[in-house]
């Protein structure tokens, strides 16, 4: 697992060029103005990065977890933000690759694998928030299709993208009434709130999405009806271990800036990083990372071999390393001092795209939450 072989180290450079090709440069603009880089993105789609763990015959890589959070990582030394919705749209394409049938998969996964179209993913609702099993969109069915009426809410990349994997009730409360629906952007009756204004992540946009008598075809129900938020669940068992590696990639940029920039600042007659006070901050940032990063792995390669502790190895991962990563990144913005608030040194933009990776894809105290069900239920 902490060794690369030669194919792995490909894959690990392949995503690396992406981000230092087209990411980096153009980040900070991006940022600035709130830019949401569709035509970058199409770039990604034929360097297999559409569909990362998407079965091959729809043109996917058809990679492993572990190799996704290696990938991850390094998209998100460019830019977080859109590494982080390029995880979103994997995570939505594979629900559609492990749960559609033979047409739904024919139909959307070209496509989708190859970026020329874009996806969301649409659980949570206002008023609502982690408690996802309380979702209170409704699908009718009426015919041939199911009539939609409900709101989602903190919806990356709506508006802008082409489909969306939507959550909605077929049935009675709880869980077991959810059933999940591939829903084009194009169909009649849904519309977009404004783009939030956010604390970061303002290259991809966030909105509303709300269907009134939205129309979908009953061919669009994916899986069974009452199986969505099992779904939904398990998409998320990735899509955590993908924005953790969002964390740790965008925490190691910042790291990779802090040391030549102490090397080259001087106080008192001597650089800064020869203080051995500022070296022992950046051996503990150096020392959090890795055990983040070694953690995501093992995380991820329990989510391959579909091992009976994945789910909590998950929420563990997710919660240990968009923490680790978050404070390595505040630590290296304090370590910068005041250049380090200033926007063109590029910190304070990473700390403001890592610190929502501490509440989507489920909040870490619900992360807490999961982990010790688990410790619970086993003593």
């Amino acid at each position: 697992m902490f060794i690369l072989d030669e194919d792995e180290k490909a894959i690990r450079d392949t995503a690396r060029g992406f981000a230092d090709e087209f990411l980096a440069p153009n980040a900070l603009e991006w940022d600035e103005q709130k830019h949401f880089p569709v035509d970058v993105l199409r770039k990604a789609g034929p360097l297999g990065l559409g569909g990362i763990y998407v079965r091959e015959d729809v043109g996917g890589s058809g990679l492993r977890r572990l190799d996704a959070v290696r990938v991850f990582e390094q998209l998100a030394t460019g830019c977080p933000a859109i590494a982080a919705y390029i995880s979103i749209h994997n995570m939505a394409t594979w629900m559609i690759d492990s749960y559609g049938d033979a047409a739904q998969r024919d139909r959307w996964l070209p496509g989708l694998t190859s970026m020329e179209l874009l996806a969301s993913y649409a659980l949570t609702e206002p008023g609502v928030g982690s408690d996802a099993a309380a979702l209170s969109t409704k699908a009718v069915r009426d015919g041939d299709d199911y009539i939609l009426n409900g709101a989602k809410q903190f919806i990356s990349g709506a508006g802008a993208t082409d489909v969306y994997v939507v959550m909605a009730r077929t049935g009675t409360a709880g869980a077991r009434g959810i059933s999940a629906f591939i829903v084009p952007a194009e169909t009649p009756g849904i519309s977009f709130g404004a783009n939030e204004r956010k604390m970061g992540w303002h290259a991809q946009p966030t909105r509303q999405v709300i269907f009134e008598d939205a129309r979908v075809p009953a061919a669009n129900l994916l899986g069974a009806e009452g199986e969505g938020f099992r779904i939904a669940m398990n998409g998320l068992n990735g899509g955590r271990l993908n924005i953790a590696a969002c964390s740790v990639g965008g925490a190691q940029a910042a790291l990779d800036k802090t040391v030549p920039y102490l090397a080259q600042r001087e106080a008192f007659g001597s650089a800064l990083v020869q203080n051995e006070a500022l070296r022992f901050q950046l051996a503990d940032m150096r020392t959090e990372l890795e055990a983040a990063r070694t953690l995501l792995w093992r995380a991820a390669a329990a989510l391959d071999a579909d091992a009976p502790d994945k789910v909590e190895l998950c929420a563990m991962a997710k919660r240990f390393a968009t923490d680790a990563g978050f404070e390595v990144a505040n630590k290296a913005l304090q370590l910068h001092g005041g250049y380090g608030y200033l926007a063109e040194y590029g910190l304070e933009k990473i700390v403001r795209d890592l610190r929502v990776h501490q509440i989507l894809e489920g909040t870490n105290e619900i992360m807490r939450v999961v982990v010790a069900r688990s410790v619970v239920g086993a003593a």
